[in-house]
């Protein structure tokens, strides 16, 4: 995807309240429970042939190579403990919010004669449910990384630099040139 969907993914598995399998056997056996017993299915998942899996989950073979190992881990991840994801997702869209830290070039434009060229900030900030919510609804959508990016900087906007509507009410943020971003709920 991309650094903010990445984050959203990351913090996403961050909410799993067990680890995911250890082995390479193990983590290929829960794959093909998830494609529904299709060994095939994994196998074009990871890019290796079916035989590949099969061994695998035989556990005729033990160590893949480290791109390999990488995919696996990176596939099960993704797929680890769907409803709790799930529950922590409806918590921080109804109740709990965001925390997003950032470091990033903001760049303002208000009033005449107020500008501010952009500049790098190091910004550590909550955002209130429902940005999440429309953070998780766009992810969920396939909303591009411009189109992520777009509603943390309204939320930034409006919480960290308007103080909630209460100061700068014509200034617009500009949130680019991202150096990394986090994402915690």
């Amino acid at each position: 995807m991309g650094i903010f969907g990445d984050s959203l993914d990351k913090a996403a598995a961050n909410t799993a309240t067990r680890p995911i399998p250890k082995s390479a056997g193990a983590q290929m056996r829960y794959l093909v429970k998830q494609e529904k017993g299709s060994t095939k299915a994994v196998a074009q998942l990871l890019g290796v042939s079916q035989r590949t899996v099969e061994r695998y989950v035989k556990a005729q073979i033990r160590r893949p190579r480290r791109d390999l190992a990488a995919r696996i881990e990176r596939e099960v991840r993704k797929r680890w403990q769907p409803k709790v994801r799930q529950k922590a997702q409806q918590r921080a869209a109804s109740t709990g919010g965001i925390v997003i830290e950032t470091r990033a070039r903001f760049g303002f434009t208000a009033a005449p004669g107020t500008t501010d060229d952009g500049r790098i900030r190091l910004i550590t900030q909550q955002l209130p449910p429902d940005y999440a919510a429309r953070l998780f609804d766009a992810q969920a959508s396939g909303a591009t990384e411009q189109r992520l990016q777009e509603i943390a900087a309204e939320g930034l906007q409006e919480i960290y630099f308007k103080d909630r509507g209460r100061r700068a009410s014509g200034l617009l943020v500009e949130f680019t040139d991202i150096d990394y971003i986090e994402v915690d709920y």
